[in-house]
């Protein structure tokens, strides 16, 4: 079963992590992805969600607005994909991931195209 890892985590700890030990386990994380084979895909990182920008269509009446969707101290950080035999599998990978120490990792199936 093929599932999205959603990273969301928390940048007053990320920022306060020892940083050439978390990009070093970041490296070997997405090398283990890399290697893991078809339906892995290594993570992407995004910036910070005060760079984002929401786009809100009500009524016909589109709202633009800068910065993350919700004040919370965790903001969607990046992403990767896995292909495993269950949820099991995914909880472990899930752990595996180093930012899952400074917020948290959400685990959502992917739809398979044939599904209704």
């Amino acid at each position: 079963m093929r599932y999205m890892m959603i990273i969301h985590h928390d940048h007053e700890a990320m920022a306060k992590a020892p940083q050439k030990e978390l990009w070093a386990e970041w490296a070997a994380f997405n090398e283990a992805l890399n290697k893991a084979g078809a339906g892995f895909s290594g993570g992407l990182r995004l910036t910070p969600g005060k760079e984002g920008t929401v786009v809100r269509n009500r009524a016909g009446k589109s709202d633009v607005l800068d910065g993350p969707y919700a004040d919370t101290r965790e903001q969607l950080a990046g992403y990767f994909f896995i292909d495993v035999d269950g949820i099991e599998q995914a909880v472990e990978w899930a752990n595996r991931c180093p930012s899952s120490k400074y917020g948290a990792i959400e685990i959502r199936p992917i739809v398979e195209q044939n599904a209704p």
